[in-house]
């Protein structure tokens, strides 16, 4: 079981799941907390069991069980987007993803176009 099928089930289902060992264990409260933050509609909540973060979890899951409606919460979470620049970087220097950004400030677009050249592979990209 993934949190994404425990948020499902207080939220969408309204299925009472927590008292399955797997469901526990899927419960990560820090995951759970930060997910729920992304809309408005459940902000408030997340930010009540980040005050309450000494409940266990299954008083954490009964709270959001009970006081969350039916329906489907559109919740979108966001993901670090991969900088193809910074890890050419971090494999041609050698360099850390600290060190690795700085450097990006300090590259010249000529640079940085002569250690693409230095990674590119042959072959046809689909």
């Amino acid at each position: 079981m993934k949190p994404f099928e425990v948020i499902k089930s207080f939220t969408k289902d309204k299925t009472y799941i927590i008292n399955e060992d797997e469901a526990l264990k899927a419960y990560v409260p820090f995951f759970i907390n930060k997910t729920l933050s992304f809309n408005v509609e459940t902000l408030l909540h997340a930010n009540e069991m980040n005050l309450n973060y000494g409940l266990d979890k299954k008083q954490q899951y009964d709270y959001y069980f009970y006081s969350l409606k039916k329906r489907f919460y559109e919740i979108k979470y966001f993901k670090r987007k991969k900088d193809d620049d910074l890890e050419m970087i971090q494999r041609y220097y050698g360099y850390n993803v600290t060190k690795a950004k700085q450097a990006l400030t300090i590259l010249t677009d000529e640079q940085l176009k002569q250690i693409r050249t230095k990674f590119e592979e042959g072959g046809i990209k689909r």
